[in-house]
């Protein structure tokens, strides 16, 4: 022990101290009943034959938009190309978009 040491190790004192210790997580928010504008958070959905790749694809929903009339959601998705996977960045009607 040196003069001016408590004698506790360093992993004790940062303990004590506070500092660094990690938030407990958020709790889970319910989905959203319905979209919202200019949302800013990506979500993981679900786009039903899109424009020129029918099927079923995984996607990430990042906003919302109104355009006449109808609900449209900016995704990106990866559809099985020819050449290999592509990524697809499209705004898509709500109507072909289902939560994960």
């Amino acid at each position: 022990m040196h003069p001016g040491r408590s004698g506790r190790s360093l992993g004790e004192r940062a303990a004590r101290s506070g500092v660094g210790r990690p938030e407990p997580p958020a709790p889970p928010r319910p989905a959203d009943p319905a979209p919202r504008e200019g949302r800013a958070r990506g979500r993981h959905c679900w786009v039903h034959d899109p424009p020129g790749a029918p099927g079923v694809w995984p996607g990430l929903l990042v906003e919302w938009r109104q355009a006449d009339g109808a609900w449209q959601g900016r995704v990106t998705y990866a559809v099985a190309g020819a050449q290999g996977t592509v990524l697809v960045e499209a705004w898509v009607p709500a109507t072909l978009l289902e939560q994960r």
